[in-house]
């Protein structure tokens, strides 16, 4: 695989599928500056499809030297890609992965969007397969940068929704419990709603013991699937 061509191959199909209103509308979604062609999340992934299709034999270096190219670009749907060839990638998963998705996380992420769709899918299922590498992950929650932080809580939300890891799920809820960030509040608070789909009772325990210092914006998130009653009580003054 030649990476300049790939790349321009990439490219090519991205700006023939711009839609001037997506370009319009997508930028009343992030509170950042962002990088965009203009391309609908839909056609993305199916270009992503369509693509690894043609790059699925290729070696896994070869692979990550495309979206290393990619996510460096700081385009929203070139990320968008990168993260639809690596999660595709999973059955090549080592744990020696972990440095690469690291890294694309703390120099590359720069919105919430590229953060969950890295986070919910590669680096969740590479934590599903090698959970010793979640006090790595855990690491996460101290850092300076807010999509670090992010990224330690919305990694968990499939996992979650498997009812794999409350424990560390709520280790990582205290890490966060005070963070002023809302996007790293909402990111915390996404977690918690996860986990209560397998586990409701026991996060909304874990809700109540936080509520007084629980940020509103996380406490909404967190109890978003429970029942009229508990929600009532965990909004509750």
């Amino acid at each position: 695989m030649k990476l300049t061509s790939r790349l321009q191959a990439i490219r090519k199909v991205l700006k023939e599928n711009a839609d001037p209103q997506v370009l319009a509308s997508a930028k009343k979604f992030f509170k950042e500056d962002i990088k965009i062609y203009g391309v609908s999340s839909t056609a993305a992934q199916k270009i992503g499809k369509e693509t690894f299709k043609l790059i699925k034999d290729s070696p896994k270096e070869d692979i990550w030297e495309l979206c290393e190219a990619l996510w460096k670009s700081g385009y929203n749907e070139e990320a968008c890609l990168a993260c639809t060839f690596s999660d595709a990638m999973a059955t090549q998963f080592v744990p020696d992965d972990f440095k690469v998705f690291e890294h694309w996380v703390k120099d590359y992420v720069s919105n919430w969007a590229s953060c969950d769709t890295l986070c919910n899918h590669t680096v969740g299922t590479f934590v599903e397969m090698y959970p010793a590498y979640i006090p790595e992950i855990q690491k996460w929650a101290k850092s300076k940068n807010r999509w670090m932080r992010r990224a330690s809580a919305v990694t968990f939300i499939i996992p979650a929704r498997k009812g794999l890891f409350l424990n560390n799920i709520f280790e990582i809820a205290d890490m966060l419990l005070l963070d002023t960030d809302d996007l790293v509040q909402k990111g915390y608070g996404w977690m918690l709603k996860a986990a209560s789909e397998a586990y409701c009772e026991s996060v909304f325990q874990y809700v109540m013991s936080k509520k007084a210092v629980m940020p509103r914006t996380a406490l909404r998130y967190a109890i978003e699937k429970m029942p009229a009653d508990k929600k009532a009580m965990a909004m509750k003054k």
